[in-house]
């Protein structure tokens, strides 16, 4: 039963690193196994065999998810982008008590110095969530033709953007947007099998090498966060979690050039977010 929820909060945070302005990092944080995922990467070649059996369930949720669904959520938030926004805008919702029950009483909680980390997290996010406006990046690579240089650049996206995937609060599919790989990942992996395969499978397969690493290396700073500054951490954790409630409509509003409104879309949004904020919560629960 436990591994059945493992893969649950993983699908759960594959979908979330598909959809641009959804941290995959926040999804992990509100459904309770962020410290434990982070220490079980940081320390996968310690104790091997009991944090590959931790971590495996928890790949394999996220990789269905990115391999079953990247067309599914695409189409929602292309044709239903207020109810899908909302949906993830409640699974960030529903797990703020629990985040809270991190902070909530404790001494060091009173300290100035962890408001001010997490009025920064928070900025941090909202300026992630707004630097493709502000700075009209709408530029995308391409995958048809590349040299040497291109596929080490790709390389250092996918340590980029695995950095990004597992900090809380941060979009890694926005700064792969931002960067101008996120479509052309997407439609990758959508057409792996399709043309061009051999092609196909090295493109991704030097973005995973890129990912593995990228995630390998920020999740050992991760763990010495936790470990050394907890209290604060949460802080700068719930300044990310926060921000995230703004800057997923606030980044959808960006890339789609505002959401057109109907009476529909509201229902099945204020729905949407009701089952989404539930799921979470009670997914923290367990």
């Amino acid at each position: 039963m436990k591994n059945i929820i493992l893969v649950l909060k993983g699908f759960f945070m594959g979908i979330a690193n598909v959809i641009p302005g959804v941290s995959g990092g926040t999804i992990a944080i509100i459904l309770g196994i962020y410290e434990e995922f982070i220490g079980a990467i940081s320390n996968i070649f310690k104790s091997f065999k009991k944090n590959f059996l931790y971590l495996l369930p928890i790949a394999i949720g996220m990789g269905l998810a990115i391999v079953t669904t990247s067309k599914v959520v695409g189409y929602s938030y292309d044709h239903f982008p207020l109810p899908t926004i909302l949906f993830f805008v409640g699974l960030v919702f529903g797990g703020i008590p629990m985040l809270l029950k991190n902070v909530k009483g404790k001494k060091e909680s009173k300290n100035v110095s962890n408001y001010i980390i997490a009025a920064l997290t928070f900025a941090l996010v909202i300026f992630m969530a707004t630097y493709k406006l502000i700075f009209s990046m709408n530029g995308e690579v391409s995958f048809e033709s590349m040299d040497i240089l291109g596929y080490i650049l790709l390389f250092v996206v996918g340590i980029i953007a695995a950095a990004t995937m597992v900090v809380p609060g941060v979009s890694g599919s926005l700064v792969l947007m931002i960067l101008g790989y996120y479509y052309p990942i997407i439609n990758t992996i959508n057409s792996v099998l399709k043309n061009d395969i051999f092609h196909n499978l090295i493109v991704l397969g030097i973005f995973g090498v890129g990912v593995v690493v990228g995630i390998l290396s920020i999740s050992k700073l991760l763990e010495y966060l936790f470990k050394k500054y907890k209290i604060k951490t949460y802080f700068g954790v719930l300044g990310f979690v926060f921000a995230s409630i703004i800057a997923i409509p606030l980044s959808a509003c960006i890339e789609l050039d505002c959401i057109t409104i109907d009476a529909l879309q509201v229902v099945m949004g204020i729905l949407l977010l009701a089952i989404g904020t539930i799921i979470s919560y009670k997914l923290g629960e367990k």
